[in-house]
């Protein structure tokens, strides 16, 4: 099994992001109820679609990504392999 390597031109949102500068801790939460807190970072950023790209790309296990839990992502990728 090979590893994806990030390249930086792949990661240059990363500093556009609205959750640049905030305690890393906020984005991953213990439940749900915890988890709201970033999500609300996470609408009105600029770079969301790319970070939730990133985080279905790389398959990312933890974490709040592009507004997205780590439960929510699963739930994206299992409906977009479901034949329409």
């Amino acid at each position: 099994m090979s590893i994806q390597q990030i390249t930086p031109q792949e990661t240059k949102w990363w500093g556009l992001g609205a959750c640049r500068g905030l305690q890393a801790a906020i984005f991953y939460p213990d439940d749900e109820q915890e988890a709201q807190a970033a999500k609300a970072v996470c609408d009105g950023c600029a770079v969301r679609t790319d970070c939730l790209d990133h985080a279905l790309t790389y398959r990312e296990k933890s974490g709040v990504w592009g507004g997205a839990t780590e439960r929510d992502r699963r739930r994206i990728l299992r409906q977009r392999r479901r034949p329409l």
